[in-house]
């Protein structure tokens, strides 16, 4: 029942109430990103797979600037990111935008994170099971580690979440989510900006 039906009205109904509650915060947050990233905007549009391997488009807000370098390739993540957006990345508020992938329904608030598409062949048999349920803002890899656990055990637990969901589950993500950002525990692997690219090996 809850897997099935229940767990969709409380996304609904919970997107709905943060996206208003949270209105003044995203514009606030709108507004500084679209004048700190200069050319780059406010946001962050990205095809990934969710359910059943469905590719949607996710909106975050934007964390890094567009900058180039002389040859027109774009300087490595660490160089771009602003100071302003690695305070939205460790207080998860570049997340906060998916809300509204959540009332289009290709989200929920909890499941496994939503990854590339060019990672989907990689997947064994077992690790593609991850997209058997919407991929979440939040999930159990995230809040047992977040980027600095290997793909191996994060690909783990995004399974183990599929076989286990329930709302006792779901509330204990919550829970973890909310310490894991209070504390910013797990935000980057290895001291870089973002996590390391599945090669279906690590």
């Amino acid at each position: 029942m809850y897997k099935c039906f229940l767990k969709r009205v409380l996304d609904l109904l919970i997107a709905s109430i943060a996206i208003i509650c949270l209105s003044p915060l995203l514009v606030i947050v709108a507004i500084c990103l679209y004048w700190i990233n200069n050319e780059a905007g406010a946001f962050f549009v990205q095809e990934r797979p969710g359910k059943d391997a469905k590719v949607f488009k996710i909106i975050k807000f934007r964390t890094m600037t567009d900058e180039r370098d002389a040859s027109g390739n774009l300087l490595p993540d660490v160089q771009r990111i602003t100071n302003f957006g690695c305070i939205i990345r460790s207080t998860s508020i570049d997340e906060l935008p998916q809300l509204f992938n959540i009332l289009k329904g290709e989200m929920s608030l909890i499941g496994p994170r939503p990854l590339l598409p060019k990672y989907l062949p990689l997947y064994s048999k077992e690790q593609a099971r991850r997209h058997e349920v919407r991929p979440g803002i939040t999930g159990w890899a995230q809040c047992h580690g977040r980027n600095s656990i290997s793909w191996k055990e994060k690909l783990e637990l995004d399974v183990w979440y599929v076989d286990n969901v329930s709302f006792i589950t779901d509330m204990k993500v919550i829970f973890l989510s909310i310490r894991n950002v209070l504390r910013r525990e797990g935000i980057n692997s290895s001291g870089t900006v973002t996590m390391e690219a599945f090669t279906g090996n690590n």
